[in-house]
């Protein structure tokens, strides 16, 4: 049996941060109806790439869910949300702050139905505070929380991260809030509302920069393809290209001196010969070490690093990572079978549990898909759900 097998959750949310909240809530057992708007569906729907006309990027991102399509701007429609409301254990939403009140399926709303639910707002800056009105996304906040200042090279354009880091954040941190509401609700019977700003999922992340701002007031900026705290913990050129060194304690240093590049000296070298001096000497010490590394290719260096019990290893990009025999080994890379994409492969599950592992027990739905199959077991008849869909109140 899987751990959330008896946990119902309405996922009213679109786009990325929702639904990866209820995709992996629906990795680990939970029963999710994605509850998708009338004119379209999920906006992910209209991402590309396409085949058959689906789309990938929802498909990616939705499985182990069921879809029904209600028009919530209409009551009628809205009277069926409160049935599958009342029975629910978790609503997860990511509506600008005040548009679940306007459509009447806000927290305050919700509660009167089932004291007991556990409701997960997601928004771009909160429920609360002087910018809660304001639309948020991961770019937006990576630039106001600092990240930008801090990726990228001194002196150039500020940086994006490669991918969406703060809306998988904040559905990773409106997971772990969720489960301990459910735990919270097993011991009290209490529900509550959850308030997640995709802005401050990260700042949390930010444990060494804090340290020295708080201690120091030392605003960190751009370190490029160097750590900020530890040398060399970074990206270095090899004959055939870079790879990644991190020599984050004096132990590993001396090893890499003394087994991988067989450089005693450097271990003496006042400029190296602690974290800080290397540090502080960073420029030098990287123009030795790739004087050095540049004479062999990169699988060279990492097989006499992983002899030597140095971390290191590649730079791969997207197509090498998910070839990856280890990843592959660990079964990061599912295939399953789509009614419409065909088979398609998907992301695995980077939790393993010994008891209740994962598991993917159908692809993303089809839009509406499953509509008339909810609502029947939501107790209405034939005649009432071919009403609400001849007057638009579903798909």
């Amino acid at each position: 049996m899987l751990p959330l097998k008896n946990i119902k959750v309405l996922d009213v949310s679109q786009i990325m941060a929702g639904p990866y909240c209820t995709m992996v809530l629906g990795d680990m057992g939970a029963e999710v109806i994605k509850v998708e708007k009338a004119n379209g569906g999920d906006d992910s729907r209209q991402m590309g790439p396409y085949v058959n006309d689906e789309s990938t990027c929802f498909s990616q991102i939705n499985r182990n869910k069921k879809s029904i399509s209600l028009n919530l701007k209409d009551e009628r429609a809205r009277e069926v949300f409160y049935r599958l409301a009342k029975d629910a254990d978790v609503i997860v939403e990511n509506y600008r702050p005040g548009v679940t009140k306007s459509l009447g399926i806000d927290y305050e709303t919700i509660k009167m139905i089932n004291p007991g639910i556990i409701y997960c707002s997601i928004s771009g800056y909160g429920l609360t505070g002087p910018y809660s009105n304001k639309g948020g996304f991961d770019l937006v906040a990576q630039g106001m929380s600092g990240l930008m200042s801090m990726t990228g090279e001194p002196g150039r354009r500020p940086v994006k991260t490669g991918i969406a880091v703060y809306d998988i954040g904040a559905g990773i941190t409106a997971v772990y809030s969720i489960l301990a509401a459910c735990i919270h609700k097993m011991n009290t019977g209490e529900g509550q509302q959850i308030d997640v700003a995709i802005t401050e999922c990260g700042l949390p992340w930010f444990s060494w920069e804090a340290a020295a701002y708080f201690t120091e007031g030392t605003v960190p900026g751009a370190t490029g393809w160097r750590h900020r705290v530890s040398a060399p913990y970074q990206a270095v050129k090899t004959l055939d290209g870079y790879m990644m060194l991190g020599c984050a304690n004096q132990r590993t240093w001396e090893r890499f001196c003394q087994d991988v590049i067989a450089r005693d000296d450097l271990i003496i070298d006042e400029r190296f010969l602690t974290n800080s001096d290397r540090g502080r000497n960073v420029d030098q010490l990287e123009r030795v070490l790739e004087d050095i590394l540049s004479l062999r290719e990169t699988t060279h260096w990492l097989d006499r690093c992983d002899i030597a019990g140095v971390p290191a290893g590649p730079i791969n990009n997207f197509a090498q990572a998910m070839q990856d025999e280890h990843f592959l080994a660990r079964g990061m890379v599912e295939e399953i079978d789509h009614p419409v994409i065909g088979k398609m492969k998907t992301i695995g599950f980077p939790s393993k549990f010994s008891r209740t592992p994962s598991q993917i027990r159908f692809p993303a739905p089809l839009f509406a898909q499953h509509t008339d199959e909810i609502l029947y077991s939501a107790g209405l008849s034939e005649e009432e759900v071919s009403n609400l869909r001849q007057e638009g109140c579903i798909k």
